[in-house]
């Protein structure tokens, strides 16, 4: 997560980079741009604003050397001297180039930017981002001819977001460079953070909050719903949540404990977390300090309804972990030969 208030763009170019599989070109500009008051003022934040809401960072990877890693490279030597800006923006395209290995990947236009004043905790520092624009928006342009007003359609850039763009920072810990990064457009997520970033998740409180919840959000839907039902699964997750709500640091042993009742549910889940570490190739941490702010991110996207076929939803509250349990009733009704809740409470709202 940044703050762009002091920021401001020192050097900015744009390249087209084409699509080798398709035998498209990349077309290079020669020169970096040149904005007027208008324009910069609408740039500026366009270009950082998607940065300023993330929470998780990442870190560059490599098989052999985080040194040999290409945008690691390309970016170190604007960092290093920005003269080489116009040069590396071009080797940065190129490798882009170099990932488009099918059809699907898309031609558009690219931009490379060196910003001053980025805040980040607590330091002010520069960075460069690398911008893909994917999509072009239809607008009408308006124009005076023989005293009277016309419309042509026109293809531009949306000022709302990027399509796909990354921020290296110049600081780092022991693992490398900040690296944070967005994609809007995701319908190939190898080909932007894998083969063209080549980065990884930091190592850090962010990611080990991340990777647990994703493990009991997935073990939730794949284990617990399909074994014991919806009830269940939401009762699993609202317990999770308040786990982590009431315990600064996480530890595996006594969140089994807390959370599980029965033996038979513990092997279920350490059997799926051996599964979901081989998978997702992650380490899940024995005991990890919890992130708030991955924490309140990631339970607003957790759906806790249940939804039945006779198109009525169980709406339940992810904050109340004991409410499914107390309040909600499931049976069978042998005359109906169907399934029922039944939900108990005082006051309708």
């Amino acid at each position: 997560m940044i703050n762009r208030n002091k920021a401001s763009i020192l050097k900015c170019i744009i390249h087209k980079v084409g699509n080798k599989h398709n035998d498209t070109k990349n077309a290079f500009s020669e020169k970096e741009i040149h904005f007027d008051e208008a324009s910069y003022e609408l740039m500026l934040p366009f270009l950082l604003r998607p940065f300023t809401s993330l929470v998780q960072s990442h870190r560059f990877n490599h098989h052999a050397n985080i040194e040999l890693n290409e945008i690691n490279a390309y970016t170190n030597q604007i960092f290093n001297d920005d003269d080489n800006f116009v040069d590396a923006s071009v080797n940065i395209v190129k490798h882009l180039y170099e990932q488009s290995e099918s059809a699907q990947i898309k031609t558009g236009d690219v931009i490379v930017a060196y910003f001053d004043g980025i805040e980040y905790n607590e330091m002010v520092i520069d960075g460069v981002g690398i911008f893909k624009i994917e999509n072009k928006l239809n607008f009408f342009q308006t124009y005076l001819e023989n005293n009277s007003y016309d419309v042509l359609v026109q293809k531009g850039i949306s000022a709302k977001k990027v399509d796909k763009g990354c921020l290296v920072l110049n600081t780092g810990d022991a693992e490398g460079k900040v690296v944070l990064t967005v994609d809007n457009n995701s319908y190939d997520a190898a080909y932007w953070t894998d083969k063209f970033l080549n980065i990884k998740y930091a190592d850090d409180h962010n990611s080990h909050t991340q990777n647990y919840l994703e493990l009991c959000k997935e073990f939730s839907t794949e284990v617990i719903k399909t074994t014991y039902g919806a009830q269940q699964r939401a009762d699993f997750l609202a317990k999770t949540i308040d786990f982590f709500k009431e315990n600064e640091v996480v530890n595996i042993e006594r969140f089994k404990e807390d959370i599980f009742e029965e033996d038979k549910h513990i092997d279920l889940f350490e059997a799926y977390k051996k599964e979901f570490e081989a998978e997702q190739n992650v380490l899940i941490r024995n005991q990890f300090d919890v992130s708030d702010k991955v924490l309140n991110k990631e339970k607003k996207k957790i759906k806790t309804d249940i939804k039945l076929d006779t198109n009525i939803q169980i709406k339940l509250d992810i904050d109340a972990p004991e409410a499914a349990s107390e309040h909600l009733e499931r049976g069978y009704d042998e005359d109906k030969k169907m399934h029922y809740y039944k939900v108990f409470f005082n006051v309708e709202g």
